[in-house]
């Protein structure tokens, strides 16, 4: 039984369409179809019910799928074990968000760039809620987001835990001591992209606060290099991670503001779609996994 036929029949069970999977595949349509009759002949049965729009799994298939897939993931496992790292060969999609690409991000390129020298990487900077589509679209092969992304078919390991400190510049005329949010009213806060899980902490806190709807205004950014800027310049606050802005502690023009309202952390994840034919989102994955494990707490 042909390999690659079993890994046609679980990629065209997971999309249920003939023509995603042949995107996938990196084939035609036609291939795709030719590798599922001739399962089904070798097999003896239907796999699938066909019709113009959709394509569904038949009993048989239903109990096939899951030994395919097994058989599949097995293959890829010992492809990763005895892999020739030199000789792979092909184009990995990364999509990353702003604050690990501030924190290890090159690191994990130079790694990558030494590990697997035929390999091209094409990168994505982007947020969360937008990567994870990708991921599950089949666009991205490896984010590097806040997660876990909880869909069929797709991985999550856990990278790092970023804390979420309360960033200000030093001009800012704020009284001396501990700070309430309220004390913000004269500043916006500036938060990650609208919908976000940072965006969603700062409407938490605001509300825990007691404070009406507008007694505080919250600006949303996808930028982290346009949200460091604007606070740099003294106008507003932000809630960021460390590692983002540790050069501006260091150099004075940031500080950290001593607020009141404590934000949850921010958990890391790699994320990648359960696909046994491309090893490599894997391997970069773990080698992300060690890099995280080397970055000094954030």
């Amino acid at each position: 039984m042909n390999l690659k036929f079993l890994e046609t029949f679980v990629w065209v069970a997971r999309l249920r369409n003939f023509s995603v999977a042949a995107d996938k595949l990196c084939t035609t349509q036609a291939a795709v179809s030719n590798r599922i009759a001739t399962l089904e002949r070798e097999l003896g049965v239907r796999l699938f019910e066909r019709d113009l729009r959709t394509v569904s799994l038949t009993s048989h298939g239903q109990r096939a799928l899951p030994q395919a897939e097994a058989i599949v993931r097995m293959v890829g496992e010992l492809e990763r074990l005895i892999a020739d790292t030199g000789q792979m060969r092909g184009t990995v999609m990364i999509g990353a968000i702003d604050s690990i690409v501030y924190a290890w991000l090159p690191r994990l390129i130079e790694r990558v760039k030494v590990a697997y020298p035929n390999v091209t990487i094409d990168l994505n900077v982007d947020t969360s809620l937008n990567l994870a589509r990708l991921i599950q679209d089949g666009q991205i092969d490896l984010g590097l987001i806040m997660g876990p992304v909880v869909a069929p078919h797709i991985r999550n390991i856990e990278l790092c835990v970023f804390d979420c400190l309360w960033i200000g510049s030093p001009r800012l005329a704020l009284k001396p001591g501990r700070l309430a949010i309220a004390d913000f009213a004269d500043y916006p806060i500036f938060a990650y992209s609208k919908g976000s899980q940072p965006h969603q902490s700062v409407l938490r806190a605001i509300e825990l606060a007691g404070l009406d709807a507008g007694a505080v205004r919250v600006f949303n950014s996808n930028s982290l290099a346009t949200i460091t800027r604007l606070i740099r310049d003294g106008v507003g606050v932000a809630v960021l991670p460390q590692v983002v802005v540790q050069e501006f502690l260091d150099n004075g023009e940031l500080r950290v503001l001593d607020v009141d309202a404590k934000l949850p952390p921010l958990h890391l994840h790699a994320v990648f779609a359960d696909n046994p034919g491309n090893v490599l989102p894997a391997l970069i994955a773990d080698m992300a996994v060690e890099i995280a494990a080397t970055q000094p707490p954030a």
